[in-house]
């Protein structure tokens, strides 16, 4: 039951791991997305999509293609809601706060209404997609994994996109401490000005950052419909992991190492109800607030502490003005 917990709270967490390593990005660059949710609903979406119609055109799938396919979707339509934000907050220096829930109500219409079309097409008497053929290539985990015991379940029994959320989060955390690029955009987004005046091409790190950041984020998305939910999309089924996914964000105050331990906890925070016997629905709903409460006291911790490291971005979610500098 443990072993059992430990995975599902891992598979969990993955999502989330994708999300806040993504808006952890575009963070670091001083631009606040709330629109993540919206995000990774898209991502989740545009998969499905590529997934479908490659289904629908063949009768035999060759693994490669029914792997490439739903990935590609699904970082294009990331790409293109991340694009919708820079746009918006960087070149039309709209607020960042409402265009991000403005992004999230879009993402979370647009997923709905290409899902409830794909549905009409299959022509199936149930509200949902299956995709199962694509989810089992998703699906696919090390060979050895299951011949070593319980070690194999927790660290090996995963899909590829799961080390891969892992592997990003690594790459990042080093990209933001080790690297000149990195430093760079975190001088953006603590100062926009300073680091304009030090010949730093504001506008060309923040697009970088808002549109890989929302690829990494849409990701999750894929990955939770892929393999968390065996290939099966329903309206709405994603939930308020998109929220978590940000909340996360100030959990690991702002870096992506610490967001693989989080994403793992709020994973098991998010599930912990399931394997307590005799829940009533109302305990269930308070189980299910814990993360936020984490996050919340996480919060206050930080603010009380006042270490310039614990914070956020000192710019975070203002507009950089050149002709102000």
């Amino acid at each position: 039951m443990v072993v059992a917990f430990i995975q599902r709270a891992i598979m969990q967490g993955i999502p989330l791991l994708f999300g806040s390593t993504g808006e952890i990005l575009t963070e670091k660059s001083g631009n606040l997305n709330l629109g993540t949710a919206g995000v990774m609903y898209v991502g989740g979406i545009s998969g499905v999509i590529g997934a479908f119609l490659y289904e629908q055109s063949v009768e035999t799938l060759n693994p490669v293609l029914a792997v490439l396919i739903p990935l590609l979707s699904s970082m294009v339509g990331s790409l293109f809601m991340g694009l919708i934000y820079a746009v918006l907050t960087v070149t039309l220096r709209a607020n960042q706060n409402v265009t991000g829930l403005a992004l999230t109500t879009f993402g979370v219409g647009f997923g709905n209404f290409f899902g409830g079309s794909l549905i009409k097409l299959s022509g199936l008497d149930v509200p949902s997609i299956t995709l199962t053929q694509t989810s089992l290539f998703f699906k696919k985990s090390l060979p050895f994994a299951d011949k070593l015991g319980w070690f194999g379940e927790i660290f090996l029994s995963y899909s590829f996109l799961a080390y891969a959320a892992v592997a990003i989060a690594i790459v990042m955390s080093v990209y933001f401490n080790r690297t000149r690029s990195g430093l760079n955009l975190r001088s953006v987004g603590e100062n926009p000005a300073t680091a304009d005046a030090a010949g730093i091409n504001v506008g060309k790190y923040k697009y970088a950052s808002i549109c890989l950041g929302s690829i990494i984020a849409g990701l999750g998305g894929l990955y939770y419909v892929m393999d968390y939910a065996c290939g099966i999309w329903s309206n709405d089924a994603f939930g308020d992991r998109g929220w978590l996914a940000i909340a996360l964000v100030i959990f690991a105050i702002w870096r992506p190492n610490l967001s693989i331990v989080g994403s793992i906890l709020f994973g098991g925070l998010f599930i912990v109800h399931n394997y307590i016997p005799n829940l009533s629905m109302s305990a269930q709903e308070l189980f299910k607030m814990t993360p936020y409460v984490v996050t919340i006291i996480v919060l206050v911790i930080i603010s009380m502490r006042r270490k310039r490291e614990y914070q956020p971005p000192e710019s975070l979610g203002l507009s950089y003005f050149r002709e102000e500098r």
